[in-house]
């Protein structure tokens, strides 16, 4: 009976395991993202409930209250996490993509914690039996444990730092003297007592205590310094640590499921902290190791920012050919995606050809505008990405930035002083009108004075968004005759 259902658990955890893979390719395409989450729901779904029969679940005298308890206590969790997820407003949405990768990260530390402090426990000889049991550790599974848990509690608190960051609860920045020497230290530190963790046979509490303590304040550490104009990065990147931390929990326990779901979303979740590098222009390892995100001397910028009238702007857009709208963290703060479309359907009407300039790192995180466009009907066909839409600029009648900031300042391509330099840039200023939508003169999230607001063919239009979008809704039809 047992060999029959652990056969049984094996086989639908490689369904669940090709249901992931699934939905993960649909997820690639914005016309089969959704249906690409009901398929991986439902191989988690399938997952889960395999797992109330699987034998590994169950003690060698039957049903194991502490397992049982614990599944129960996790599952009452998910819950609440899921009904707080459908709550959450898509302008906090990049919060809770970072501390759900925390809880996976938190997840995985935790069964490496687990895995030791039962070692620790085991006082006799580690036979097959004893391991079965995971009353102790092979080898092999010891230092996946040890190096899952400290990349998982990596992960866990620097996505809890980023949170913190994202949800305004935090600086978007801090740095602390030598930091690049103490995250050394603590790297090397955390490694030296995985390693001795891994050499004894029966592990001490107290070292099992500290490497916990070091891998945790490690990723508080190497989080304080990034700041906003990053957060894209850092949220990808932890992504796919926590992926890889539950594939090499997943071996620990023998769950094929875990393993194979952790190394899809790691594999994913590098890719993507790959391509948000290359956006960012970046390579990896400054990604990992350097002071990214630091602000630079003060930009000397001549000129000044010139106001406009939402009604001059509504006239400038209804006799325009080509418009380009740039949305930012600034359209989602207003929720003024829904007002954006309906400015776009106005424009359509009078025959401008309208598109949307999508930067791989707009927002807080990866695809964030384009998950807000989708949510207001934007077809996906006039969403366009930096690479296809910037030789369009120079032909561009008027463009539209609403709420964007460090991407499309133009000192990313002119003052090798700025911390920016470098970095692909929306080349909106190269448009013959620019407007730019913004509730003011300050910085964006980065912290650098923009020069794009300050040239000659750049007009602000100041306000909250969505009340702004309203107003050229409005004086759109003031605008007399119905076309060119």
């Amino acid at each position: 009976m047992e060999a029959t259902l652990d056969l049984l658990a094996k086989a639908s955890y490689f369904i669940a395991a090709v249901l992931f893979i699934v939905g993960l390719k649909r997820m690639s395409s914005p016309v089969t993202a959704r249906r690409g989450i009901q398929w991986a729901g439902v191989g988690m779904v399938l997952a889960t409930v395999v797992t109330f029969v699987a034998p590994a679940t169950w003690g060698p005298a039957g049903v194991d209250p502490l397992n049982l308890g614990l599944i129960l206590l996790a599952l009452a969790l998910s819950a609440a996490f899921w009904v707080w997820g459908r709550r959450v407003p898509l302008t906090d949405m990049p919060q809770m993509v970072a501390i759900f990768n925390g809880m996976g990260g938190g997840s995985a530390a935790a069964i490496g914690a687990v895995a030791l402090v039962s070692a620790s426990a085991h006082s006799g000889a580690c036979t097959a039996e004893a391991m079965a049991a995971h009353a102790c550790l092979h080898p092999t599974k010891a230092s996946l444990a040890v190096l899952g848990a400290l990349i998982g509690a990596v992960s866990f608190s620097g996505s809890v730092i980023a949170w913190a960051k994202l949800d305004g609860r935090m600086d978007r920045r801090y740095v602390f003297p030598a930091q690049q020497a103490v995250n050394a230290l603590l790297t090397v530190a955390a490694v030296i007592s995985g390693v001795l963790l891994v050499a004894q046979g029966t592990p001490l509490l107290w070292l099992i205590a500290l490497f916990f303590a070091l891998a945790l304040l490690l990723g508080v550490t190497m989080t304080l310094p990034i700041g906003g104009a990053d957060m894209p990065v850092v949220i990808s990147l932890y992504n796919a640590l926590t992926g890889l931390a539950v594939a090499f929990k997943g071996y620990v326990l023998q769950n094929e499921a875990l393993m194979i779901a952790g190394m899809v979303v790691g594999a994913a979740g590098m890719l993507l902290t790959q391509l948000m590098a290359k956006a960012m222009n970046r390579s990896l390892g400054n990604v990992l190791f350097g002071s990214f995100g630091a602000a630079g001397p003060a930009q000397a910028i001549s000129g000044s920012q010139k106001p406009i009238e939402a009604s001059d702007v509504a006239a400038m857009m209804a006799y325009a050919e080509r418009v380009v709208i740039v949305p930012g963290y600034g359209m989602a703060v207003a929720q003024a995606q829904h007002k954006v479309w309906e400015l776009t359907q106005a424009l359509q009407k009078r025959g401008v050809q309208v598109k949307f300039a999508i930067h791989p790192v707009a927002g807080r995180m990866p695809g964030h505008m384009n998950v807000l466009l989708a949510e207001a009907g934007v077809p996906y066909d006039i969403i366009t990405d930096m690479d296809d839409i910037n030789p369009e600029f120079p032909i561009t009648d008027v463009a539209l930035v609403i709420g964007a900031n460090d991407v499309v300042n133009p000192v990313a391509k002119t003052d090798p002083a700025s911390p920016i330099y470098g970095m692909p840039i929306l080349d909106v200023s190269l448009a013959r009108n620019v407007v730019v939508v913004k509730r003011g003169k300050g910085t964006g999230f980065a912290g650098i004075e923009n020069a794009l607001f300050y040239a000659d063919n750049a007009r602000m239009l100041y306000g909250d968004a969505s009340g702004a979008i309203a107003r050229l809704v409005a004086g759109l039809k003031e605008v007399d005759g119905g076309g060119h």
